[in-house]
């Protein structure tokens, strides 16, 4: 037993010794995992600019959940000239605390003046370095690189064609002229009217429909807005004058017979109506009219970019009942209850009269909405777009592209209607406009076809 205690004694310092080895070698890891790490800093940047403007926002993000961040800088190259953007240091984290810098997000506008960069083509580049102690203490790199072009000259606009009168309800066009541009359009009362090319063989020109609201009753700015790939920005103003609208003031007697007719109609569409039949009735030809309207605009959105129809919209057959921008007043027991302003024409023909296309276009809606019963409406391209309501049935869908001439449905009295009849609206992007214009071949001549034909030369 003596000689197994000694030779147990004799081997201890070899145990020491392995687990020493054993400890410097764990604590070795352990400070080249966490001192000698080799995982680069993220850089992310979901959009980088390919083109820089007089003055360009960037935004990234910075990541280092290792050793932290050291730096982050920014520069911009050309040819051998370079311009530092931005520059950023940040301290150390201290041992055993977790202070370090981890995480940086970056939002900054690059004057291009303030730097002096020329015209032309650059290369933007972005650099992070972390704290560790790999590559002689220096710390890991990563770098993210974009080329761009840096061009501070704005679009240049020349107006070729612009309204010289324009009422509220009434429409128009504006043709020009723009070099360089991404965006343009007319900017008028609040509402933007997306240009379009005037014909693909003419570079540069183009055509942008307006519509001034039923219920302005000034100019609130009207310019040409054009916008090239960089964010340079040039507007132009053009100054028609307003003519006074001649808009009717109508009575609307609304009688328990049609109450009992037509709220059955909303209730099953629109659970969350309350009260007795006229809080009911209140309550669609308000609020339920307001989101109709608010998808019909909503509708006119994404037009068409070619010219779908030509000469004057067709008028469906029939005695007109009511007009545009009518401001009604509606009564109930002898009471006023409501107002509101009817933004169509109102058509009554035979019971369930065929309906005719006004114009060529495509159908982007066939289907029930609210007050305007069954509904189709048509693009007819560059923001010009026909509603069509109170149908008893249609015979198209949404996509089908339809002729001038062809029968879209039947009228009837679905929605808000007492009696059978058509209610037919323009809108030119998604602001109602007096269908009159638009059924006056005169009107088209004049405002729209002659210019456009010395426009193209």
């Amino acid at each position: 037993m003596a000689r197994l205690s000694r030779r147990k004694k004799k081997r201890s310092p070899f145990s020491f010794i392995l687990i020493l080895c054993l400890i410097l070698a764990a604590g070795g890891g352990y400070i080249y995992i966490n001192y000698f790490e080799g995982v680069k800093p993220q850089i992310e940047a979901t959009i980088l600019p390919s083109w820089i403007g007089k003055k360009t926002n960037i935004s990234f993000n910075v990541n280092d959940a290792k050793s932290g961040l050291r730096s982050i800088s920014i520069v911009l190259v050309q040819g051998n000239s370079e311009k530092q953007v931005f520059a950023k240091e940040y301290p150390q984290k201290k041992q055993g605390v977790a202070d370090g810098h981890f995480k940086e997000t970056i939002n900054l506008e690059i004057n291009a003046k303030a730097l002096g960069l020329q015209e032309g083509n650059a290369l933007l580049s972005i650099r992070a370095v972390d704290y560790s102690m790999r590559r002689l203490m220096k710390g890991n790199i990563a770098e993210l690189s974009q080329n761009i072009i840096v061009d501070t000259k704005p679009p240049k606009i020349g107006i070729l064609h612009s309204e010289r009168y324009i009422k509220p309800g009434g429409s128009g066009i504006v043709i020009y002229s723009v070099d360089n541009s991404t965006k343009n359009g007319v900017q008028m009362n609040g509402n933007f009217h997306p240009g379009f090319p005037l014909i693909e063989e003419s570079e540069g020109k183009y055509i942008a429909y307006i519509a001034m609201p039923y219920d302005a009753r000034s100019l609130d700015g009207a310019v040409i807005i054009a916008e090239d790939a960089a964010g340079n920005r040039t507007k132009k103003p053009f100054a028609p004058i307003v003519k006074d609208p001649k808009q009717k003031r109508d009575k609307i007697y609304v009688g328990d017979g049609f109450l009992s007719k037509k709220i059955p109609e909303f209730e099953s569409l629109y659970p969350e109506m309350e009260g007795d039949m006229v809080q009911k009735y209140l309550y669609a030809n308000s609020e339920i009219r307001h989101m109709n309207n608010k998808k019909i605009h909503d509708l006119c959105m994404n037009p068409g970019s070619k010219q779908l129809w030509s000469g004057r919209f067709l008028r469906m057959a029939g005695s007109g009942k009511a007009g545009f921008a009518d401001h009604r007043t509606y009564y109930y027991q002898g009471k006023a209850i409501d107002k509101q302003v009817h933004l169509g024409m109102d058509i009554a023909s035979t019971r369930h009269a065929g309906i005719k296309a006004a114009g060529t276009g495509k159908v982007i809606f066939s289907d029930y909405l609210g007050i305007y019963g069954n509904m189709v409406m048509l693009d007819h391209g560059q923001g010009v777009f026909s509603l069509y309501s109170h149908l008893s049935q249609s015979n198209v869908s949404p996509g089908d592209m339809i002729n001038k001439g062809d029968i879209l449905g039947n009228t009837g009295t679905s929605g808000m209607a007492g009696g059978d009849h058509l209610h037919f609206s323009m809108l030119v992007n998604g602001i109602f406009v007096t269908p009159k214009e638009w059924w006056d071949q005169h009107w088209i001549d004049v405002t729209i076809a002659n210019p456009l034909v010395d426009a193209k030369f």
